[in-house]
């Protein structure tokens, strides 16, 4: 009451219309400004009738929430503004973005696919570096390729003996174990196992004509033959695994040492049985040298270390 006196006095009022406002659908009423008043169109006389509607804004949990302000109001008043029904196909997501990234996706598979299994490969490429090998020449001979990492070298480039050595044993023992002949000793079989039976070196002698580089893949040959009643002999040979030189030889004799007693044992024939089926009836790699280490004489040598364990 207090609002439409001070109204009146200012501007001359007239009597209301009764045209109830417009409705749009999705919104509120036509004639509602942005300020939530709403005005009627002024008379021929002039008047104006102002009506102010106060609402309390709603809060959650204590905390306001405003409303964005509604659109614009139409310039021409003969333009309504109707908002699409909805329906089924309108309420759908937009695809387009997950359509343009599947799209993407195979795209980059088609690309590795094509650069991976379609282009010629290098020769290096067809060495598997990290299987444990294959049985070659009618089941004798022991064939694995190993890849040189850049740990295994020396400050020269080159591969230490030590990483040399390291590839020959694996070979040994992965010859073993691909034949089935591994128990569970390191190295030993079943029938060793039982006997507390294992293998020992005696003897080795290699030959290195060049010492492969970082990056370069090698392939290593091993074989075993009979060496007396109660020995074995082990031999390998070290290829390049792309040009097929001859890196190294290598020829070894091995013996059985019991693990209890720490003594050196024959060959039982149950061991025999088992071993026989893979010896190859060829000569050593390696011509045996008959000369012998001279022994170290302290007063007369360089450097002197003791304390060292064998491994």
């Amino acid at each position: 009451m207090v609002a439409s006196a001070a109204t009146a006095a200012f501007f001359p009022v007239t009597k209301a219309s009764s045209t109830k406002a417009s409705l749009v659908p999705g919104g509120g009423s036509d004639n509602l400004d942005t300020r939530g008043i709403n005005s009627s169109k002024p008379t021929s006389s002039g008047g104006l009738k102002v009506k102010a509607n106060a609402q309390a804004t709603p809060k959650i949990n204590g905390t306001s929430i405003h409303y964005p302000p509604s659109s614009e109001r139409l310039k021409n008043s003969d333009e309504t503004s109707i908002a699409p029904a909805r329906t089924f196909i309108n309420q759908l997501p937009d695809w387009s973005v997950l359509l343009t990234a599947i799209t993407a996706m195979f795209l980059a598979a088609e690309k590795q696919w094509t650069l991976l299994d379609w282009k010629p490969r290098r020769s290096d490429m067809l060495v598997d570096p990290f299987g444990l090998g294959k049985i070659v020449q009618d089941g004798l001979v022991f064939q694995q390729n190993f890849s040189i990492r850049s740990y295994e070298i020396g400050v020269d480039g080159t591969t230490s003996i030590e990483s040399f050595m390291n590839h020959l044993q694996e070979t040994a023992l992965n010859h073993a174990k691909t034949v089935g002949l591994l128990g569970d000793g390191f190295g030993s079989t079943e029938a060793m196992s039982k006997r507390n039976l294992i293998w020992v070196v005696a003897r080795m002698q290699i030959l290195v004509n060049r010492y492969p580089t970082w990056g370069d893949t090698v392939q290593v040959d091993t074989w075993v033959a009979a060496n007396g009643k109660n020995g074995m002999r082990r031999d390998w040979l070290v290829r390049d695994g792309n040009s097929g030189e001859t890196l190294a030889r290598a020829s070894s004799k091995w013996v059985m040492m019991n693990t209890s007693t720490r003594k050196l044992s024959k060959m039982p024939d149950d061991v025999r049985v088992e071993i026989e089926p893979y010896f190859m009836d060829c000569a050593p790699i390696v011509e045996e040298d008959g000369r012998k280490l001279p022994k170290l004489d302290e007063s007369t040598s360089d450097y002197v270390r003791n304390g060292l364990t064998v491994h």
